[in-house]
This record gives structure tokens, sequence and C-alpha cells, in this order.
């Protein structure tokens, strides 16, 4: 039987599964051909909670003495947005000018490609590595992430599985394949600020408590000052408002209430309980202010909601994953990739709960984006990256986990 050793032919048959968050549409099972004939065994379970939908995962095992190495991502993507604005059809995994254009060709059925690709050729040449790899793909990655990476984790946890070290696939690299591993990520939250007020006529402002004057004051707090000025490893954290909303057509009318809707980006100055804190202080401190409501008597009448659960900051430092796949890079490319904790959040913030993980994948810049593409170049020094590291990191000394 044929292994599946060419990534580009592992991803046009991911790309033409139509697996928009949550629908599986085809890509797990495409997985699951793809590893059989390597010696994964192979299971999918699906996991559920009220007010979500249903999502089916892939958890896949190939075992052998020695180290565990997991490769973690995701099979579902973003909606493809005007399909009539894309060039070639977004689930046709069409080539044109070295490139091949689908959604999901970068983020990230591209990674999982290559990283399937790698393993297959180790297979091919040595027979496979000293230890044991798994895939560990959910379907729930731009959806919710309820039902996904972390309900697989503890599934497979509660069946025994332990693992020595993760890469998750994203793609890590802002502009050439060989720029960034991510080591960490910042931790996230997001909250609602809306405030009380009593609605009337513009005209008469004395009779009315305009909730746009208490916000102002709050938001002003949310935004100044700076929260700090980084860290070591980690940006400044970043506080972005996102939204103000009073729900008022009218021109003449104050509203009864106005909202603000804002996300926190936090380095490791802070936790989650800390950052959460702060923001409390502020709005509380700034509420009692007269600035933009002048002659009245009462605080700011507000709520503070928080949105979601947070994603709390980390900072991987096993030197041995860091280093190897470094070198991988560099044996590769030519030369020694950055490290870097910047960008959004990802499954590696579950991940990291259960052994060391970093991320590396592909080039990103058309991630989610119409006509999102791949050139098949990449895919091919990708695959030739995972498949160094596999045999570097697979070859040195290590205590099993």
């Amino acid at each position: 039987m044929k292994l599946p050793t060419d990534p580009a032919a592992n991803l046009a048959a991911l790309i033409r599964c139509p697996s928009v968050t949550p629908a599986e549409g085809g890509a797990l099972a495409a997985l699951e051909t793809m590893l059989k004939p390597l010696g994964f065994a192979v299971e999918r379970p699906v996991f559920s909670e009220d007010g979500t939908p249903d999502i089916e995962n892939l958890y896949a095992r190939r075992s052998g003495n020695g180290p565990h190495l997991m490769f973690a991502g995701h099979t579902d993507v973003v909606p493809v947005g005007d399909e009539t604005a894309w060039t070639h059809p977004p689930f046709a995994a069409e080539i044109a000018n070295g490139e091949m254009y689908g959604r999901g060709a970068v983020d990230m059925k591209g990674g999982i490609a290559c990283f399937i690709a790698a393993v297959a050729r180790h297979v091919e040449k040595a027979g496979g590595p000293k230890g044991s790899v798994s895939l560990l793909i959910t379907g729930d990655e731009e959806g919710p992430a309820i039902n996904g990476t972390v309900k697989l984790l503890e599934w497979a946890a509660g069946k025994g599985e332990k693992w020595d070290a993760a890469i998750v696939g994203e793609p890590t690299n802002p502009d050439t394949l060989g720029d960034m591993i991510k080591i960490g990520r910042r931790g996230s939250i997001s909250g609602s600020v809306t405030v009380n007020g009593r609605q009337g006529h513009a005209a008469y402002p004395q009779l009315a408590d305009n909730p746009v004057r208490g916000l102002v004051s709050l938001v002003d707090a949310l935004l100044h000052p700076v929260f700090d000025k980084g860290t070591k490893d980690f940006q400044p954290t970043n506080l972005e408002v996102t939204s103000i909303d009073v729900g008022n057509p009218a021109t003449n009318v104050i509203p009864a209430k106005a909202t603000a809707t804002f996300n926190i980006r936090f380095n490791d100055t802070w936790t989650a309980e800390t950052i959460q804190a702060e923001i409390h202080n502020r709005l509380d401190q700034a509420a009692g202010r007269k600035k933009y409501r002048p002659g009245k008597k009462t605080p700011v009448d507000y709520e503070l909601v928080w949105r979601d659960r947070p994603s709390h900051v980390f900072l991987t430092r096993d030197e041995r994953l860091i280093e190897t796949l470094s070198g991988s890079v560099k044996a590769t490319v030519g030369r020694k990739p950055a490290l870097s904790t910047s960008g959004g959040t990802s499954d590696a913030r579950f991940i990291k709960d259960y052994c060391p993980v970093v991320e590396f994948g592909l080039v990103g810049q058309t991630m989610h984006m119409v006509d999102e593409r791949v050139a098949l170049a990449d895919l091919e020094t990708l695959t030739g990256i995972y498949q160094r590291f596999i045999e570097d990191w697979f070859g040195q000394d290590h205590a099993v986990g």
C-alpha cells in the first residue's frame, strides 16, 4: 500500500472536505485513511455539551518503546465568505503558479498534511521512530473550543495517555517559513461593561442621566495608564475596546444604557485573577469621577460581566524541545527561527497542562482570507523540518514521562 508521503496530495484530500466548523465534512475520515497504513490506531470520540454542537474529534497513536510525541491541530475551518470572490473554488484544492488554493490550506490542514507526510517518510526510510507518536486533532478550534481539545485531552489522559512533548501545527511564520517558533502565549480575557442611566430628551439633560458620559469615564480608565511595559518574554499587556453600543437609533434621545465590550491580552506580570482585580479596581475608581458627569452626586452605576473563560498566560521552558525544533529549522532552511510569544491564543493553552508544547507551522499571511493558499515548496520544506525534528528528537536520550 502506498504511504501518504506527499504533503500536497495529503492536503488536497483534506481541503476537498468542507469541514466548516462545526461540521466534520469528511476530514477526519480522510485522516484515518492516511494514518492506518502507517500503523496508527485511530479513535474518533464525539463530545457534547448543552447549548453547543456535538463535535467529532480524532486521536491516533503509533506505539513504540520510547518517549511519546504529540502533534496537535484542527481540521475545522472558518467559513469561506463570498465564494464568488475566490479565484479558485475554496474546496477544490486547485493549483496555480505553484500554490494550492483552498480554505484551510495554511490554517491548518497544511500543517497536518506535512506532519503525516513526515511520519510516512520516516516510516519508509527507517521503519518509524523509536517511541510513540500521536495525533490529537479536533473539529472545534475555530468554534467555541468546548467539545474539542479540552475534552479530547481529558479523555486521552483518562485512558492512561501521557506525552513528553507536543507540537501544535498552527501557521506561526509571519513572512517566510522558518521565521518563528511560538514558545508561549499571552493570556486573554474578554468582558463587557454596561452603564445604567436614565433615558430622557437630549434638550433637557438635567432630567436624565446619560450613560454614555459614565461609560466614557470607565473606558478611559481601562485604557490609561498602561498596564505594564512588557517582560523579558512577552509584549506589554494591551486592552482593546472592541464594541460600544447604546442601541439607540434616535439622535434626540439620551439612552438608558450604554455598553462597551473589551478584550485584554496580558503577559506574565499578571494572572487571570490579578488582571481581573485590576480591571475592577480601575472601574470602581473611575465610577466616582465627575469629569464627564458634572453635577451628578452618585457614582456611575455599572455592571461588569466577564465573557467566556479566560485563557491563561504560559511559557514553555523545555530547552530540549525548543532547541531540537530550532535546530531542525536551521538545518532545513539555513537560519535559526525567532522564539516568540506574540499573536493570539491557540489550543496550546490547553496542552500546556499535560506536557511541554511549542507551535510551528506554515506562513500565515492568507489564513481566514479569500484565496487562502500555500506554496507547494513550503509544503515540502515544512515536511522536511518535521521529519528532521522527528529523527533528532527521538534520537536523543529521554526521561520518558
